[in-house]
């Protein structure tokens, strides 16, 4: 398997990756840092497709796609911090003023799991970052510490892939996601 990361431009790519199997539901498409909590809260359906369209049409690319061949197989959820809750989110503090992009979701489809792709992911979406001029990236994943964590809250990646990217822990959280701590990983770029 050759994995190939790009800027998420192709609308029906990430839908392919993001959106829930079935249209009508109200899930995911990776809106909940996005957007505010009350609107993210009120779509419903095919309305958070076109919400991430129009996010992708207003932004440009707003992650990364890993793709296998012509197949999207992964995604990672990066850009500005400004542009996301963490520039509000209490519960994860600023390092400094620097205008850092985060990195804050992941996503590998089922049958492609365990082959890499997520550090491919972690890999493009820090490229992703630096061509853009971000001055630093950074994550805010779980403090796992080798324990295994739900599949369902993995999306946030592990202090682990984070370290094995050459991220270092920046600071602790208060914020915590299935019952693991999260911790702030930061790189420089």
């Amino acid at each position: 398997m050759t994995i190939d990361v790009r800027p998420a431009t192709v609308f029906e790519d990430v839908a392919a990756v993001i959106g829930p199997k079935n249209p009508q539901s109200s899930v995911c498409f990776c809106l909940s840092y996005r957007i505010p909590s009350k609107e993210a809260n009120a779509l419903r359906g095919p309305d958070r497709a076109e919400r991430v369209r129009r996010l992708m049409d207003e932004e440009g690319p707003i992650g990364v796609l890993a793709y296998d061949g012509d197949e999207p197989v992964g995604w990672a959820a990066v850009a500005p911090r400004t542009r996301t809750h963490f520039a509000t989110f209490r519960k994860i503090p600023h390092v400094d003023d620097q205008d850092v992009w985060s990195l804050w979701c992941f996503r590998v489809r089922p049958g492609h799991r365990k082959k890499g792709v997520m550090h491919a992911l972690i890999d493009g979406a820090v490229e992703f970052a630096r061509e853009q001029g971000a001055p630093a990236i950074e994550g805010y994943p779980v403090d796992n510490d080798g324990a295994k964590v739900d599949l369902t809250m993995a999306y946030v990646g592990t202090r682990r892939l984070f370290e094995q990217a050459g991220f270092t822990k920046a600071v602790d959280t208060t914020s915590v996601l299935s019952g693991f701590t999260r911790v702030l990983m930061r790189r420089d770029l």
